[in-house]
């Protein structure tokens, strides 16, 4: 009976020191507070939201400051967040459209120069698609004007915001991240006003779109020429620029050129370098070429492109037929390209669905129910390379 006991004893202070060894002590154990349920948005910002994501799109009109000098805006937003439409300062124009939260422009020399700061070499970017730069138009279009993003900010307004008279009518201010829109306080929430990063200088009166099927038919040719767009944020040093299967080849002259991508100091997701070559002969041109690829983690990689152009097959012609001296040479420059000429079916599918989507809404109801900058350092060697030593054929 003793040995037992004993036994008993023994079982039960193992058992203590496991209780003080998990509990902590003679305390009972704390429970873990719960997460407070997030609180449910205002009713009227819901409401708002609901409008505008299931209208027709928006139309923007209004003054910018770029670069600090005026600039008369008109866009024409989707539900989505793709958008098309014109800056205009003067005699000065660029050409806008957004596509997937991205926004692009396409304006001449002089615009870039004027407006586009901090960026090296305006015209290696002029006359053609480009990734706008943080100047132009000085914010992210879909974020800032797509009724989808406004939606979202909405849900973070506050029961009672802010109110002002916008032409006898009292309207809501709600500021939110690049932004301040006002909508009217009474049902059903109409946009009325969108100030982008909250200054007055810089306001955009608002009004349905009331017609979207002209607004489809801006965007969609304008997304479908992006292919091969720049990027001016990224910056590239070019290495030595070379030839391969030139000579006496009628069909075509390869050319190779390595690149090191300089600026940003981290490869961004998705960056992809672009070669543009011209071969010329004693001044003549002999043809034009294009080549890209992804940057890889290393930022170094070697860019090619071939000439095929019936200049340079009717000049190796003529070189065979008739022997003498025929020199040749490339000039070339690396820019960084924003949109892969692969990957245009894919926004013009997105496009088309949401065309689809607004058109089948606009057939199926009476109405709208909506209403209405970081500097680039220059690299310090040449961002154009030419071919050393002239080929001969």
């Amino acid at each position: 009976m003793v040995a037992v006991a004993g036994a008993a004893a023994v079982v039960l202070v193992v058992g203590a020191v496991a209780a003080v060894a998990l509990t902590g002590g003679e305390e009972p154990p704390k429970k873990e507070p719960k997460a407070a349920a997030a609180a449910p948005p205002p009713a009227w910002t819901v409401a708002a939201g609901q409008a505008l994501t299931s209208g027709t799109g928006l139309r923007y009109d209004g003054a910018l400051t770029i670069n600090g000098r005026s600039v008369q805006a008109r866009l024409r937003v989707t539900p989505a967040g793709a958008a098309s439409g014109t800056l205009t300062a003067g005699m000065l124009t660029a050409e806008v459209v957004a596509i997937s939260g991205v926004t692009y422009v396409r304006a001449g020399t002089a615009f870039w120069q004027t407006y586009a700061s901090g960026v090296a070499h305006p015209e290696y970017y002029a006359g053609r698609w480009a990734k706008a730069p943080a100047s132009m138009p000085g914010f992210d279009v879909p974020d800032v004007l797509g009724p989808k993003a406004i939606a979202k900010a909405l849900r973070k307004a506050p029961a009672k915001p802010p109110t002002e008279n916008v032409n006898g009518v009292r309207a809501f201010k709600v500021k939110a991240s690049g932004a301040e829109y006002v909508l009217t306080a009474e049902a059903p929430y109409r946009l009325l006003a969108v100030r982008p990063d909250g200054r007055a200088a810089q306001r955009f009166t608002v009004a349905p779109v009331t017609t979207p099927a002209p607004l489809f038919a801006e965007l969609r040719p304008r997304v479908a020429r992006l292919g091969g767009a720049s990027d001016p944020g990224l910056r590239f040093t070019p290495g030595k620029l070379a030839f391969s299967n030139c000579e006496q080849n009628t069909s075509g002259c390869t050319v190779n050129m390595p690149a090191t991508l300089t600026e940003p100091a981290t490869v961004p997701d998705g960056a992809r370098a672009a070669l543009r070559a011209a071969i010329s002969s004693k001044g003549e041109p002999l043809g034009t070429c294009t080549g890209s690829g992804p940057v890889p983690a290393n930022r170094s990689l070697v860019l090619r492109c071939t000439v095929t152009s019936k200049l340079w097959r009717h000049w190796m012609r003529a070189a065979l037929d008739n022997p003498g001296s025929y020199p040749y040479e490339a000039k070339a420059r690396v820019v960084g390209e924003a949109v892969d000429v692969a990957d245009v079916p894919k926004l013009l599918a997105r496009v088309d669905r949401e065309r689809r989507a607004v058109m089948k809404a606009v057939q199926g109801t009476p109405g709208p129910t909506v209403s209405g900058e970081p500097s680039v350092k220059r690299s310090e060697r040449p961002e154009i390379a030419t071919s050393q030593t002239p080929g001969t054929p």
